[in-house]
């Protein structure tokens, strides 16, 4: 069996490695942590095709570890003790514990994470675990506390294109064959800055011509070839982030019928539920906001429903669910709200909060007049009086911006009685 071009390209040293400035770019925290020699737990997170698992296996080779590799996905608490009795023989012939190198992390349970903490805590092994998913929901606090995370991006289209051209002039099949490199962007487009799936892409491209053609890779030529072997192309099931990426633009654009369909898809792929779940709760807050509110208190209890229940029947609960944020009226005036608070405060750190707002909990802070003042709401008509809460500095700024809805125009009804001045 041939082995895959991503494979095949895969890097074997840091200085090999394209991207990541970040983490193993000269004189970064993970590069020098590598080179002194002394790696700690870390669990790697980040989009598919980022280089997770080349890293692990560079820090392996580096540290002249041994290296033992299980998948979440097929692996259970007897591979793990299987794993960790291999790694207490290695430790006691070499004094040195191995890398388990955990693909996939996010899938196992909390018992099966459980089984990984002795041995961590021992030092019998270095554990570092690859999760496309937030390891804040998906590995146990006991676990996380005890790893480094470190967070991978997608690569950038100068990374990209360098990618493509050192696999055209160095790989051992690649090189070998007649191939003139016009235009990148579909292969960029299809690649979506995941360095497997932009190889997997190359590859497919060359293979569709006879090993004695000319390969001239141009924007057209990879569009047909890619479309003409989707299957194999998407054999991985590497679509995660365009499907949910459309599920999550259904939902926007109101759109119930779309939104169901792709939400079937990602069930059919096997998708973890709670993912889905969770993208709705960002969906109802984010996009769906203050226009309904009831949203995100139903994507909630999905949440919860589904977590209780699972698959199959669960996946009703998600479908009206989809299906009731899709059809709800639209606001983000919520999510504009902090980001422009956020930018604010960005640009004006540590602007003092107003004297008569501060607590004011001894004589001293009595004395120097914090809380000297401040009107307590309750005791005006109404429960309201009007008063300055935002810094002078910034108190001209306005981050709420009711929208056009129903929900909406009754709060900035309300808002205006209060506030005169604004809204």
């Amino acid at each position: 069996m041939s082995i895959p071009l991503a494979e095949r390209m895969r890097p074997k040293t840091l200085d090999d490695y394209f991207g990541q400035d970040h983490l193993i770019g000269e004189d970064s925290i993970l590069r020098k942590t590598i080179e002194a020699g002394h790696v700690p737990s870390m669990i790697f997170w980040g989009p598919p095709g980022t280089g997770k698992t080349t890293i692990a296996n560079i820090i392996a080779n580096k540290l002249e570890r041994e290296f033992i590799q299980l998948s979440a996905i097929n692996s259970g608490v007897k591979d793990i003790r299987e794993a960790i009795a291999k790694a207490e023989k290695i430790i006691s012939l070499t004094g040195t514990g191995p890398i388990l190198f955990i693909d996939e992390i996010h899938r196992f349970n909390k018992s099966q994470q459980d089984a990984l903490l002795g041995s961590v805590e021992r030092g019998i092994i270095t554990l570092i675990g690859a999760t496309t998913e937030n390891p804040s929901f998906e590995v146990i606090s006991a676990l996380l506390s005890r790893c480094q995370v470190f967070v991978l991006k997608h690569l950038d289209k100068k990374y990209l294109v360098r990618l493509i051209n050192k696999a055209i002039e160095e790989d051992s099949v690649l090189s070998k064959r007649d191939i003139k490199l016009y235009e990148t962007e579909a292969l960029l487009m299809f690649s979506g800055g995941d360095a497997r799936k932009l190889y997997n892409s190359l590859e497919i491209v060359v293979e569709s011509h006879k090993t004695d053609e000319t390969v001239i890779i141009t924007n057209d030529l990879v569009s047909k070839s890619i479309q003409n072997n989707f299957e194999l192309y998407d054999k991985s099931g590497e679509q995660h982030y365009d499907i949910i990426s459309a599920f999550i633009k259904s939902v926007r654009g109101s759109d119930p019928d779309a939104a169901v369909y792709y939400l079937a898809r990602m069930i059919e792929g096997g998708e973890d539920p709670k993912f889905i779940c969770r993208r709705m709760i960002i969906l109802a807050a984010e996009d769906i906001g203050l226009a309904n509110p009831n949203a995100l208190l139903m994507a909630n209890t999905c949440f919860d429903a589904v977590h209780k229940i699972g698959l199959p029947e669960g996946r009703i609960i998600m479908s009206q669910t989809a299906i009731y944020l899709a059809s709800s009226p639209k606001s983000n005036s919520a999510y504009a709200a902090i980001d422009k608070a956020q930018e604010i405060v960005r640009k004006n750190k540590n602007i003092p909060v107003p004297l008569h707002l501060r607590n004011a909990p001894t004589k001293l802070m009595k004395d120097i007049g914090y809380g000297k003042n401040y009107k307590y709401a309750h005791s005006y008509k109404g429960n309201f009086v009007e008063q300055d809460f935002l810094p002078e500095k910034i108190k001209n700024n306005s981050f709420y911006i009711p929208q056009n809805n129903d929900s909406e125009n009754k709060l900035r009804n309300w808002l205006r009685k209060k506030w005169k001045s604004r809204f």
